[in-house]
């Protein structure tokens, strides 16, 4: 069982997205498919919670529509991108309702939840029950009169609507009155001892280490109970008499989504095959002998290896994941991929401006993958791999083979023979067998990168085979020797093809096409084989593999993305808000801008704040004293991560306790893509205590 992130319904995908948990997980399932194991590939779109609300208000449109418009614009996407889910659902389904329902009464009928009584604000104009982020007031931290109820987006402070001043609803603009309301909570705290046993123990060897350390931060940190509902009208409703306008918590019915999803293929395949099937999707979650793993971000790590994890364990009869391959962040052209500036590139765009080319991009993503750390993806970069790696390297191998096949054998395979094998050719047809093992070990392990780099050397063997033994002026002298070269140039590219299947497929198909192979018969066991291609199979027309990109197309690139950039600037008391770069920014003066003391800060210490999810507390080198500065960025971050990172802090702010913590300065943030906040940092590491200017 392989599932990638849901996708939040709320615009289009970019290439952060497909490159952190979309085409891992498409390799790694073609990879299996290739094998002959039985996997299923599952994805749909996560189509609740407030931003879905709030982005459907914005557009004037009710939250169906909005959901409606971006799935539909994300399903076409990864259809034509190729990324070959057995499944892509949605959870606004009623297959997905009922069973986040059914699964949520489980939980309640055996006791799971604790239920808790609280004051939350509401809104009486519109007779609603606020979220944090429908809730809007002054950040007393820095004054900033647009900051939500959960965060302040200037200065980064995570809040709570209590700590605001002058609160007002987003939806009425009126203030809130507070009013009791009740919640289910999930008691994560005593289920910590179990998820120390089954991650810290169970696997520490085997998750990759970003995945590890960030869970290891937070049990370590303590975990809290979590509410399982929220006052909404848009979701799944909380199937509980009492209950009206409550909605499951949109991390509660999510993951649910993966089993969902799994039921609704199963009935879909049922009803088109005429077969009764209800119960074919247990064999994939609640059967000890298959293996359930979630490609996703590593901003998706807590819910996957932390809450939906528990979910499943206390209800009891479900599998658990056994590996959670998380990847880090993707940037752009040395900045952050941010939407809400749209620094970004779109895969539907793409998909129109650079038509045939899917595995041009899979190539791309897969050798600059953000693996390990955050990596990057540059435009240059893009067609310097496409021209100088698969044109120049792969395509001319398979473009010289075949030529000189259809020139000097009239597009006949000519024999390969055991007696012509001289050291170096039994040499080459040992690697090709060296290389399977590598691979298969690489995207096993989930090293994409490494795997296809791997193959691609041996795509640069056959090229160094080819153009050492001349058969274009041995052909004067010895046509046998000539085929005999030939025929394993060709072996050689079968081979190849079918080690580069899971990565580059469309390409794959094509080779095989061109050398007169079904590859429909021919699993991943093949390999290593030099029989592959039959001696007088009647080869097809070469083909240009990957056509040259040219300079034009990526500077035309390039300057979209300049000119579609927005400049996000901080709002002023005024209410302004933030402007593209076709309006002018609010300006200050330069006496208010040198008010402002900005110095570089090392991170020597840090700790999650106790009751308090979003909180850090760092002690920064400031160069002439060690300051304790409290942030809110522990969902960003893990305390591990921190350390020895340089941080820009606004080093004259007046302190303020923060949880009873006395806080000494402020560390400047930005937003990437998903709105997520990332250190602002010097390129190069400097002195502690050194001035910006």
């Amino acid at each position: 069982m392989v599932t990638a992130a849901l996708p939040y319904a709320n615009g289009g995908i970019h290439l952060g997205h497909l490159a952190g948990a979309y085409l891992p997980p498409d390799i790694y399932v073609r990879y299996r498919r290739l094998k002959g194991d039985d996997v299923l590939f599952i994805c749909g779109s996560d189509e609740h919670g407030v931003p879905i609300t709030l982005g459907a208000r914005k557009e004037g449109i009710t939250p169906l529509q909005f959901v409606e418009k971006y799935h539909t614009l994300m399903k076409k996407s990864f259809e034509e991108f190729g990324i070959s889910f057995d499944h892509y659902s949605r959870t606004s389904n009623q297959i997905h309702h009922e069973t986040a329902q059914q699964f949520f009464l489980d939980l309640y009928n055996k006791g799971v939840f604790t239920e808790q009584t609280s004051m939350q604000y509401y809104d009486e104009k519109e007779k609603i029950f606020l979220a944090d982020r429908y809730i809007m007031g002054s950040c007393p931290n820095c004054g900033n009169e647009k900051a939500y109820g959960d965060q302040c987006e200037r200065c980064g402070t995570s809040l709570s609507p209590d700590e605001l001043k002058n609160p007002v609803s987003v939806l009425s603009g009126n203030a809130p009155v507070k009013k009791e309301t009740k919640h289910w909570y999930l008691p994560l705290d005593k289920y910590e001892p179990w998820l120390r046993e089954w991650i810290l123990e169970n696997h520490k060897d085997d998750w990759k280490p970003n995945v590890y350390g960030q869970c290891k931060s937070w049990i370590d940190g303590g975990l809290h109970p979590r509410a399982m509902t929220r006052d909404l009208d848009w979701g799944v409703k909380v199937p509980l008499p009492d209950s009206e306008h409550k909605v499951l918590y949109v991390w509660f019915d999510a993951p649910i989504g993966y089993i969902s999803a799994t039921k609704e293929y199963f009935q879909v395949k049922g009803e088109r095959l005429k077969v009764k099937s209800d119960d074919e999707w247990k064999k994939y979650w609640m059967n000890s002998d298959s293996r359930l793993l979630h490609f996703i971000g590593k901003d998706n790590i807590v819910f996957h290896c932390i809450i939906f994890p528990t979910i499943l364990h206390a209800h009891g009869e479900f599998i658990l994941p056994d590996n959670v391959p998380a990847n880090e962040f993707l940037n752009l052209e040395g900045d952050k991929l941010s939407t809400s500036r749209n620094w970004a590139v779109w895969l539907h765009e793409y998909l129109i401006d650079f038509p045939g080319l899917q595995d041009t991009l899979r190539y791309v993503l897969t050798s600059s993958a953000p693996e390990t750390k955050d990596n990057d993806f540059t435009w240059k970069d893009f067609q310097a791999r496409n021209n100088s790696e698969l044109a120049a390297i792969y395509g001319n191998l398979v473009n010289r083979s075949l030529v000189l096949t259809h020139k000097f054998f009239e597009g006949v395979v000519p024999p390969m023979k055991d007696a012509l094998l001289d050291a170096s050719e039994r040499e080459l047809i040992y690697q090709i067998s060296l290389t399977k093992k590598s691979v298969e070990e690489s995207i096993e392990q989930f090293r994409f990168r490494e795997a296809l780099s791997e193959a691609m050397n041996l795509v640069r063997a056959g090229n160094k085979y080819l153009t050492e033994k001349e058969p274009w002026k041995l052909i004067n002298t010895d046509k046998e020797k000539t085929g005999h070269i030939l025929n394993l140039c060709l072996q050689l590219i079968g081979n190849i093809s079918l080690l580069m299947k899971p990565f580059l497929p469309d390409s794959s198909k094509k080779i095989f096409k061109m050398i007169s192979i079904d590859e429909n018969n021919l699993p991943w066991n093949e390999i290593g084989k030099t029989d592959l291609v039959k001696p007088g199979t009647q080869l097809g027309a070469a083909e240009i593999l990957f056509r040259k990109i040219e300079d034009t197309e990526v500077q035309k690139q390039i300057d979209k993305l300049h000119l579609n950039k927005k400049e996000v600037v901080i709002e002023s008391k005024s209410g302004n808000i933030p402007t593209t770069n076709h309006e002018p920014p609010t300006t200050i003066t330069f006496d208010d801008f040198s008010k402002l003391e900005l110095r570089v800060g090392t991170v020597v210490k840090a700790e999650k704040v106790a009751k308090a999810d979003k909180l850090l507390q760092l002690s920064v080198d400031m160069g002439n004293e060690v300051r304790t500065i409290v942030s809110g960025i522990a969902e960003h971050y893990s305390p591990e991560e921190m350390i020895g990172k340089q941080v820009s802090v606004v080093a004259n702010l007046a302190p303020r306790k923060i949880k009873g913590i006395e806080s000494k300065g402020m560390i400047l943030m930005a937003e990437d893509a998903d709105g997520k906040l990332r250190i602002v940092s010097p390129n190069e590491n400097v002195k502690a205590g050194s001035k910006i200017s």
